[in-house]
């Protein structure tokens, strides 16, 4: 058998056309020669243009997203054209793959439609810090079907996008980074809490991570069993960045400041009276004795 025999070997039957050896050669480099161009176009092209432009990160990011996969679908299909495959047999082709969409696919379905809403509505861009369910962390990248969020520990956890539509989702940086951040304590009944007041301003302002304006402040939230309730109040922009260490660093301030200015931190307390007295047993006639 010739090479030239070979490379117009029937493997198949597709639709109307024969499939050969030399087809899917043909195919193979026009799909090369597509991934490449997606490649150069994305990279080179389309991000040093947006980079120009006044549009956030994550726009930029959802624009050369999208532009790939519909890139990518259209250069496939002219690749098949080209390689000398009935294109035109695929209708058959896609009418049984959306009856299998329709009974086995269905999160994959979801998951990519919800992809494409993220993409276009933004409500979480990459850089963005979020929580969905027990996941909170860093949003690191964003496909049609998943997405990274690499949490503190710097583990990377693959959440499905549908759970970013479906479910309620916090996003602490979304549209404005600065927060307030609430750190509640108590305090022993009997305390001069308006000096309270200033020593609580002075520890939330020593940190670097509070912002000045708005200025902290203390809440008086409620006469407790055994307290007197407080809330420290201050923002911040650092959430996105350390939020568990910077409640740490808060908590160990206010508990050495109450320490050194005498004031007590109070847990809860019980009193037990216990009453003394006689108790009369009366022993009916005719019962056992033990």
């Amino acid at each position: 058998m010739s090479f030239h025999d070979i490379l117009n070997f029937e493997l198949f039957h597709f639709g109307s056309g024969e499939v050969t050896v030399l087809v899917l050669v043909r195919l193979c480099v026009w799909l090369m020669v597509v991934f490449v161009l997606d490649r150069v176009l994305r990279n080179r092209v389309l991000t040093r243009l947006l980079r120009r432009t006044h549009l956030p990160p994550g726009s930029q990011y959802g624009i050369i997203r999208i532009f790939g996969y519909a890139f990518l679908a259209l250069g496939i299909y002219l690749s098949m054209q080209f390689a000398g495959i009935d294109v035109a047999s695929l209708t058959i082709f896609a009418g049984a793959v959306g009856i299998g969409l329709g009974f086995g696919l269905q999160n994959i379905v979801s998951n990519f439609i919800s992809g494409i809403i993220i993409l276009v509505e933004r409500p979480i861009t990459l850089g963005d810090r979020v929580e969905v369910g027990k996941t909170a962390g860093t949003v690191a990248w964003i496909s049609l079907r998943s997405t990274a969020v690499v949490t503190n520990d710097n583990i990377t956890i693959i959440v499905p996008n549908s759970d970013f539509i479906t479910t309620q989702v916090i996003n602490w940086t979304h549209g404005d980074p600065k927060v307030r951040l609430r750190v509640p304590f108590g305090v022993a009944y009997g305390s001069d809490i308006e000096k309270l007041r200033s020593l609580m301003h002075a520890v939330a302002l020593e940190h670097a991570d509070v912002l000045r304006d708005p200025e902290p402040r203390l809440f008086f939230t409620a006469f407790g069993d055994s307290s007197l309730n407080f809330e420290l109040s201050f923002w911040t922009s650092a959430v996105s960045v350390h939020p568990l260490r910077l409640r740490s660093d808060m908590n160990f301030a206010i508990e050495r400041t109450l320490r050194e200015n005498g004031y007590e931190i109070p847990f809860p307390q019980r009193d037990l009276h216990v009453r003394s007295g006689r108790l009369d047993v009366r022993v009916e006639p005719g019962a056992p004795r033990e």
